[in-house]
C-alpha cells in the first residue's frame, strides 16, 4: 500500500501507445482448462486497444449475437456472465446448469434415502414423526405449527398435498399429506434446501476451478465424505441444516465479487440477501461470518483486492446485520456480537487509509499496525457495548472458548464440553480425510497458494519487483479461500460440531486441483481431465465404501416411554400446565402436547440460561426443599425426572450431579436430589405418572 502511495504519479503519468498484446501476464489471465470451460471473468478491452482496431491494419472483433430465445436466452446470457463464459459459450453454460440439476436431485435423493432407511419415516404416524426429532428441531416445528394455527385463524389456505403417487418405498416427502404436519413439512423443505445446495456446489467447484471438472470434483467429494460434511440424513431440521445452503449461495458471491473487474449492483444485493437468510435461523452464523470479512480484510491488508470493494462488502454486511437485528425482534446479540465490533473497525481502518499511508515505515509493520488496530479494537469494542448494553446473552460463548485453551469450568460451559459435539475435534477425522485423499489433495493446493503468496510478499518486502505488484497481487479470491479454510479448520478443531464448515470447503478447495493458475505447469505436460480422473479414482476406493456403509444402515424410529408420556401429559393435565425438566424432553412437551414450558433447547438467550440452571438443580446435591422453592418461583406444575439424567456420563466430570459439584461446591459429597426423588417423591412431590423412563412430579404447593 505505501509503495502503491508512493508511485501514484508514475501510474498517472501519460504513456506512449503501445500495440495491443498477444497474450495477457501469466497470473492474470491464463488459458482456460477447455475450449469453452468458464474461467475467470475477464476484463473490458481497454480503450487503447479500441482505438487500435480501428485501424488500418488492424481487424475488429466481430459483434456478438444479441440474446434470442425470450426469457431463457437472457437467463443464459446473464448466467454466462456470471460463471465466467464466453458469449459463443451459452450451449455449455446450459451444460453446466443441467449437470447442477443433476448434482441436485442426486443429492437429494441420497439424503431422503438414508433418512427413510435409518427412521421409516412414511409410515410413522403425525406423533411418531415429532416425536422423532429432538432439541431444538422439535422447537422450530412447534414454532411452525403456530404459524399455521394464526393462518387458519384468518382464513389463510395451508392444505397443499405433497403426495405424487401412492404405494410401498415412498419417499419422506411423497408421504407428506399438507402443511398442517410440522414434522413433514420440514423434513421436506430441509431436503429440498439441501438439494439446491449441492447445484451450488457444483457451480461453486466449477466458478473457483474454471472447469466443470472442478465442478465434478467438489460433488464428489461431498458425497464421498457424506458423513463429515453434514447430518441434515440424520437430523434433518437442525437450524444449521436451514442455514447452511445459504453459506454456500453466500460465498460463491464473494467469490464472483472477489473475481470481477466491476462489481454491480445486483451481486450486492444478493449478497446481502443470502447474509439475511444465513444469519437468521442460526446461532453460530455471526461467528463463520466473523472469520469471513477478517479473511477478506487479511487479503486487503496485503494488497490483494482494493479499498473500494471491500468497503461494499462491508456495507452489505452492516446491512444485512441492520435487517436480521429487526426481523428478529430488536435481538441485541446480535448488535454488540463480535462480528458487529468487527464491521465497525473494519470500517474505520479503511476511512484511515490515508493516514496509514503517511507512516513512515515498511510495508511489514504496516500490515502488523492493521492487524493489531483489527484484534485489539473488535475486542475492546465489543467488551464496551456489551457493558454498556448490558447484555449477555452470548457470554456463554466467550466462555466456551475460554475453556477451550484455560482450566476454565463453569454450569454452562460444561454443559456444552460435556456434549460430543462441542468438545474438540476428535483424532479419527483427519485419518477419515485422508484415507478419502480429501486432506493430500487440500494440502497440495493450499501449498501451491502459499507458496504464490510468499513469491508475492517477497517480491514486496524486498522491494525489488515492486513497479510490477499490480500484475502479481491478483486472483484475491485464491489468497481468500486459503485463509478462510485455516479459519474452518480452527473451529471444526475446537469444536467438534464446526467440522460441518470445514469439510465443504475442503471439498470446494479440492476443486482447484484442476486450476490452471495454480497447476498450468502440470497440464502443459499431461492433460488435466487424465490428472482429474486419476485422483477421483484414488478417491473412490474408500468414498465408495463410505457411501455403502450409510445406504447399509437401516432401522426403525420407536419411542415407546415418550409416546406413553405425552399421550399422558395431553389427556390427563390442564391446557394451561406448566412443564420443566430436560430441555430435549420440554421441547418434545412443546411440540406434541402443546404445554406450557419454562426451558427449552436455544440456548443464546441469558434468562433462559438461568431458567435452565434452576430446572436442572433437581440433579444437583441440593435440599428437595430448596429446589422446589425456586421450582414454584417459576410457576412450575410438574418436573419430567428422567433417572438416566442422573446417572449417565459421556466422560468423567461430565455427570450431572459432577457438573453440579463444580458449581456449587458447598453440597460436594451429598446424595444427588435424583435419586432420592426416585425412590420417593414425598414430602414435596407428589409422583402423577411413571414408567421405565421418565416420572412425572406434582409440584404440592404449600
Amino acid at each position: 500500500m505505501v509503495l502503491q502511495a508512493r508511485n501514484k504519479h508514475r501510474e498517472a503519468a501519460p504513456k506512449p501507445p503501445q500495440p495491443p498484446r498477444a497474450s495477457q501476464s501469466p497470473l492474470r489471465g491464463a488459458p482456460d482448462v477447455g475450449a469453452g470451460e468458464p474461467g475467470p471473468e475477464r476484463a473490458p478491452p481497454s480503450p487503447r486497444r479500441k482505438g487500435a482496431a480501428g485501424r488500418k491494419g488492424l481487424r475488429a472483433e466481430p459483434a456478438a449475437p444479441p440474446a434470442g430465445g425470450g426469457l431463457g436466452g437472457r437467463l443464459a446470457a446473464r448466467l454466462s456472465g456470471a460463471l465466467g463464459l464466453r458469449r459463443s459459450g451459452r450451449g455449455r453454460t446450459w451444460t453446466t446448469l443441467l449437470l447442477a440439476a443433476f448434482a441436485a436431485v442426486l443429492h437429494w435423493s441420497h439424503i431422503t434415502h438414508l433418512f427413510e432407511n435409518d427412521r421409516h419415516f412414511s409410515h410413522l404416524s403425525t406423533l411418531e414423526r415429532e416425536m422423532a426429532f429432538r432439541t431444538e428441531m422439535v422447537i422450530l416445528a412447534s414454532w411452525y405449527r403456530i404459524y399455521i394455527k394464526i393462518m387458519d385463524l384468518i382464513g389463510i389456505q395451508t392444505k397443499i398435498c405433497w403426495t405424487v403417487t401412492r404405494g410401498e418405498g415412498l419417499s419422506p416427502i411423497e408421504s407428506c399429506e399438507g402443511l398442517g404436519d410440522p414434522a413433514c413439512f420440514y423434513v421436506a423443505v430441509i431436503f429440498i434446501l439441501n438439494g439446491l445446495m449441492m447445484a451450488l456446489f457444483f457451480i461453486y467447484g466449477t466458478y473457483l476451478s474454471g472447469s466443470r471438472l472442478g465442478g465434478l470434483v467438489t460433488v464428489l467429494c461431498f458425497f464421498f465424505n457424506h458423513g463429515e460434511c453434514t447430518r441434515v440424513m440424520w437430523t434433518p431440521p437442525l437450524r444449521e441444516s436451514f442455514s447452511y445452503p445459504f453459506l454456500v449461495l453466500q460465498m460463491l458471491l464473494v467469490t464472483h465479487i472477489l473475481r470481477a473487474t466491476k462489481v454491480y449492483r445486483g451481486s450486492l444485493i444478493a449478497l446481502c440477501i443470502s447474509n439475511v437468510f444465513f444469519m437468521l435461523p442460526w446461532q453460530f452464523a455471526q461467528f463463520v461470518l466473523l472469520t469471513q470479512i477478517a479473511s477478506l480484510f487479511a487479503v486487503y491488508v496485503v494488497g490483494y483486492i482494493d479499498i473500494c470493494k471491500l468497503r461494499k462488502i462491508i456495507y452489505m454486511h452492516m446491512i444485512s446485520l441492520a435487517l436480521c437485528f429487526v426481523l428478529m425482534f430488536g435481538n441485541s446479540m446480535l448488535l454488540t456480537s463480535y462480528y458487529a465490533s468487527s464491521l465497525v473497525i473494519i470500517w474505520g481502518l479503511l476511512a484511515m487509509k490515508p493516514h496509514f499511508l503517511k507512516i513512515n515505515v515498511s510495508e511489514l509493520s504496516l500490515w502488523v499496525i492493521q492487524g493489531c488496530f483489527w484484534l485489539f479494537g473488535t475486542v475492546i469494542l465489543k467488551y464496551l457495548t456489551s457493558k454498556i448494553f448490558g447484555i449477555a446473552d452470548d457470554a456463554h460463548i466467550g466462555n466456551l472458548l475460554t475453556s477451550k485453551f484455560f482450566s476454565y469450568k463453569d454450569f454452562d460451559t460444561l454443559l456444552y464440553t460435556c456434549a460430543a459435539e462441542f468438545d474438540f475435534m476428535e483424532k479419527e477425522t483427519p485419518l477419515r480425510y485422508t484415507k478419502t485423499l480429501l486432506l493430500p489433495v487440500v494440502l497440495v493446493v493450499f501449498i501451491a497458494i502459499i507458496r504464490k503468496i510468499i513469491s508475492d510478499m517477497w517480491s514486496v518486502l524486498t522491494k525489488q519487483q515492486a513497479h510490477i505488484r499490480k500484475h502479481q497481487f491478483d486472483h484475491g479470491e485464491l489468497v481468500y479461500h486459503a485463509l478462510q479454510l485455516l479459519a474452518y479448520t480452527v473451529l471444526g478443531v475446537l469444536i467438534m460440531r464446526l467440522k460441518l464448515f470445514l469439510t465443504p470447503h475442503m471439498c470446494v478447495m479440492a476443486s482447484l486441483i484442476c486450476s490452471r493458475q495454480l497447476f498450468g505447469w502440470l497440464f502443459c505436460k499431461v492433460h488435466p481431465g487424465a490428472v482429474v480422473f486419476a485422483v477421483l479414482a484414488a478417491m473412490s476406493i474408500q468414498g465408495s465404501a463410505n457411501l455403502q456403509t450409510q445406504w447399509n444402515i437401516v432401522g426403525e424410529f420407536s419411542n415407546l416411554p415418550q409416546e406413553e408420556l405425552i399421550e399422558w401429559i395431553k389427556y390427563s393435565t390442564k391446557p394451561d400446565a406448566v412443564f420443566a425438566g430436560a430441555m430435549p424432553t420440554m421441547a418434545s412437551v412443546k411440540l406434541s402436547a402443546l404445554r406450557p414450558i419454562v426451558n427449552h433447547p436455544h440456548y443464546e438467550d441469558a434468562g433462559l440460561r438461568a431458567r435452565t440452571k434452576i430446572v436442572y438443580s433437581m440433579y444437583s446435591r441440593k435440599a428437595a426443599e430448596e429446589v422446589k422453592r425456586e421450582l414454584m418461583k417459576l410457576q412450575v406444575n410438574y418436573y419430567i425426572l428422567e433417572e438416566s439424567w442422573c446417572i449417565r456420563r459421556s466422560k468423567p466430570g461430565c455427570s450431572m450431579p459432577e457438573i453440579w459439584d463444580v458449581e456449587d461446591p458447598a453440597n460436594a459429597g451429598k446424595p444427588p436430589l435424583c435419586n432420592i426423588l426416585v425412590k420417593e417423591s414425598k414430602p414435596h412431590f407428589t409422583t402423577v405418572f411413571q414408567n421405565s423412563v421418565y416420572k412425572v412430579l406434582e409440584v404440592i404447593e404449600e
